[in-house]
């Protein structure tokens, strides 16, 4: 048996290539939009990519199914509750597949959305009665569960979903100690709240450990994993919703829309209301950059927070290093979010005969912020990052304004001051910059290095070391 895991960082999003090696059938599960590695693989394994399977309609990104249905010929599965645009093998409660030495089982296990499964997977050179390992989806984590709030614009109600899940997590516990959980996602996805880092675990770990597992009724099950979840991004229901849609697949979608801009093709989509998005370096946006741009760093979790920050609705035009434009486009089809007009040729070097039309902003070392703040008129400080970060430890005199909520809260931050954002390392408050500038703040800066420079050079801060535990939310 042939098994491979592959972990996307940025998304935080684990998928998996499944392969019998004799009869050379291979099943791809929660596959990313970009394909390419799946296909490789396989071709390189001498495999036939049969079918490709959906443990649920993810929120957080947009699923290769459409894509390797069209290159490889894959018929998708999805869970029985399930209702799509496509067609679509949908698979219920102990269906099984057995292709040689290679065996899966189907666990119907909604609670984190009504259609969710699990997969048992059997290698039958170990055993053909207990299975080797179970591909959770977005059920079970290591260190969490699936959060059951997500599909509330959809009509389902979180208390609802939670009750599901909770006898979903039965029929996982009672699985051998030894089973492996292989998940879809690991530390850093907002789809739960206090994951582990480990992209891999055993049940019998998650039995002893895994809070959400421990002895208790499910009125009491229900009231801790629907409390204190992490704030979901509004591109999540678009991407549920989009998964059970037919649509252009991404290698389409890029052909169309990877074309070259003059700079004066760029300022007139500007001007009709076009989204300028520079995908930068942080220093390299503050040293210069394009009136108007919002900067999201293709170096941090670039697609979430373009899912969060950017409208799906409005066209993007994209400013990267030369040679980068691909991964810039790539990344946020991997969300959706295909409505982009094309990129700037030349990249930043297009403008430097515009001088008029640079803007720049300073980057602060600790140090020197910390000068500043003693002088008669102070700059304001505003931390971007979230609630549970904000209560373990912030800056004295800091204002809080989550960058999630930058745009609806200008009103409450003053035109007449320097402003100075931050966050946890430099990547989230050089965002908020982009956008106050562009809201018309004139003095603007960001700390550098974020409050763990500040904390590093040994700078005062206020903290409450009990107050983010079970919290999880996104680095920079």
């Amino acid at each position: 048996m042939y098994f491979k895991q592959y972990y996307l960082g940025c998304l935080a999003h684990a998928s998996y290539l499944l392969a019998d090696e004799i009869t050379g059938t291979a099943v791809v599960v929660d596959p990313q939009r970009d394909v390419d590695q799946y296909l490789d693989d396989a071709a390189r394994g001498y495999f036939a990519i049969r079918y490709v399977f959906l443990t649920h309609f993810h929120a957080d990104f947009l699923a290769g199914h459409l894509e390797l249905r069209d290159r490889a010929g894959a018929a998708i599965c999805l869970g029985a509750r399930a209702a799509a645009e496509y067609p679509f093998r949908p698979v219920k409660e102990g269906d099984r597949f057995e292709f040689g030495a290679l065996g899966l089982e189907i666990l119907e296990t909604p609670g984190h959305s009504p259609e969710s499964i699990c997969l048992l997977l059997y290698d039958f050179a170990r055993s053909r009665e207990h299975p080797w390992a179970v591909l959770t989806g977005d059920t079970l984590f290591a260190g969490d569960v699936g959060r059951p709030d997500l599909r509330a614009s959809l009509g389902w109600s979180a208390e609802t979903l939670a009750g599901l899940l909770y006898d979903s997590l039965q029929k996982l516990l009672a699985l051998p100690d030894e089973t492996l959980v292989y998940p879809a996602h690991g530390a850093g996805t907002l789809c739960g709240k206090s994951l582990a880092s480990e992209t891999v675990s055993t049940i019998g770990f998650q039995r002893r450990h895994n809070y959400a597992l421990q002895p208790m009724s499910r009125e009491a099950f229900v009231r801790l994993v629907t409390a204190d979840q992490p704030e979901a991004p509004p591109y999540f229901t678009y991407d549920a919703i989009l998964n059970t849609k037919e649509r252009p697949t991404l290698e389409r979608t890029l052909e169309k829309v990877l074309r070259p801009l003059r700079l004066d093709d760029v300022l007139r989509l500007v001007e009709q209301g076009a989204q300028l998005l520079d995908v930068r370096p942080a220093a390299d946006f503050a040293a210069a950059h394009l009136q108007e741009s919002i900067h999201i760093g293709l170096a941090g979790q670039y697609a979430t927070w373009a899912g969060t920050v950017l409208s799906k609705d409005l066209p993007i035009v994209i400013l990267a290093e030369p040679g980068r434009e691909t991964e810039a486009a790539t990344r946020l089809g991997r969300i959706g979010f295909d409505n982009i007009a094309g990129y700037l040729e030349g990249g930043i070097e297009a403008c430097r005969l515009r001088e008029d039309l640079i803007r720049r902003h300073d980057r602060l070392a600790p140090a020197t912020l910390a000068e500043l703040l003693q002088a008669p008129r102070p700059p304001l400080l505003v931390d971007v990052r979230t609630h549970a970060e904000w209560r373990l430890k912030h800056i004295p005199g800091a204002a809080h304004v989550p960058l999630q909520h930058l745009a609806e809260r200008l009103e409450q931050i003053p035109r007449d001051r320097t402003v100075v954002a931050y966050c946890q390392g430099g990547y989230r408050s050089a965002i908020a910059v982009s956008l106050l500038e562009r809201a018309g703040f004139p003095h603007l800066a960001d700390l550098a290095g974020g409050i763990a420079a500040w904390e590093a050079g040994g700078l005062p801060l206020r903290s409450r070391p009990d107050a983010a535990a079970g919290h999880n939310h996104p680095a920079g």
